[in-house]
């Protein structure tokens, strides 16, 4: 078997453009100037018949409509057999509710996240007796469609915004935010979204994967303070940056990954545009800019 990830969106929160955003970016994308970006999501399989969604985003209908691979094979017939979900982010699960129409898959997170999923009964429109919901442990490896083993672990980050006290922490390591190892054969693939720092244990974990799929939300940490959108920086919202000595850039530059690829970027990202010079910086370093429809087969 040979494992498949598709990207089905590549932009954070908001994607691009983002409605309420006036910045360069999300002028170039209404412009058709630059290509417009859906939220945070990929699709895997071992088999290409049988697929799985990692993180449900608010875009997830055009994303199926667009993706021939997870069109219906019959009536009422789809190949997505499982969802899996890395946090509780509002971008990655508020697409659960476009997959309320009593189509039975079986829906995967860590404990935490089932229990805020449970907390909130508009998520009852997946109903229990056709959606499967099942609590996964960490570092413990389980079978995500056939063909794709999976173990979720914990990486740096926060609690969802909505979830947020008045003392946040960012580094945050547990249930809440996690990494997934998918293999399939000899083949080894990590899909992290959200991460705020490359920690040793992480490195460790990574090094020698044939694919990363990593948080690329911002270039620089203060680039949406400096824009004037946003008084918070990357790191407040739980995210390292692209750029600078203690950013993903240079933090990957001595681990041995055969495919590198940014995910997760936000609409203020230069990287974004293909003219832009961060964009030809990060490629130079050996990282591909993911898009929506990229589909990497292994």
């Amino acid at each position: 078997m040979s494992l498949r990830v598709h990207i089905l969106g590549a932009a954070a929160g908001g994607g691009l453009p983002q409605w309420n955003c006036g910045c360069e970016n999300c002028n170039l994308a209404r412009a058709g100037e630059i290509p417009a970006q859906t939220q945070s999501s990929i699709s895997v399989s071992g088999d290409g018949a049988a697929w799985a969604i990692v993180n449900a985003s608010p875009d997830i209908r055009d994303q199926l409509r667009l993706a021939s691979h997870l069109h219906p094979t019959d009536l009422r017939v789809s190949p997505i057999k499982s969802v899996l979900l890395t946090n509780g982010d509002i971008d990655h699960i508020a697409g659960l509710l476009t997959l309320r129409e009593q189509q039975p898959f079986t829906l995967f997170a860590t404990r935490e996240i089932q229990n805020v999923i449970a907390a909130n009964p508009v998520f009852d429109a997946l109903a229990a007796g056709i959606v499967d919901r099942r609590a996964i442990a960490l570092d413990q490896p389980f079978e995500l469609v056939p063909g794709v083993m999976v173990t979720l672990y914990a990486v740096p980050g926060k609690v969802p915004l909505y979830l947020e006290g008045d003392v946040v922490d960012t580094q945050l390591q547990g249930e809440q935010t996690v990494g997934v190892h998918l293999e399939s054969a000899a083949q080894s693939v990590h899909y992290i979204p959200g991460c705020a720092a490359l920690s040793d244990d992480l490195r460790t974990r990574i090094d020698g994967s044939d694919l990363v799929l990593f948080d690329g939300t911002l270039w620089e940490d203060d680039e949406m303070v400096r824009a004037g959108l946003s008084q918070k920086t990357g790191a407040r919202m739980g995210h390292m940056s692209m750029a600078g000595p203690r950013g993903s850039i240079a933090a990957f530059d001595r681990l041995r990954i055969g495919r590198k690829v940014f995910v997760h970027m936000n609409n203020t990202n230069p990287v974004l545009r293909p003219d832009a010079a961060e964009r030809a910086k990060a490629e130079a370093r050996g990282w591909t800019i993911g898009q929506d429809g990229m589909e990497i087969e292994l």
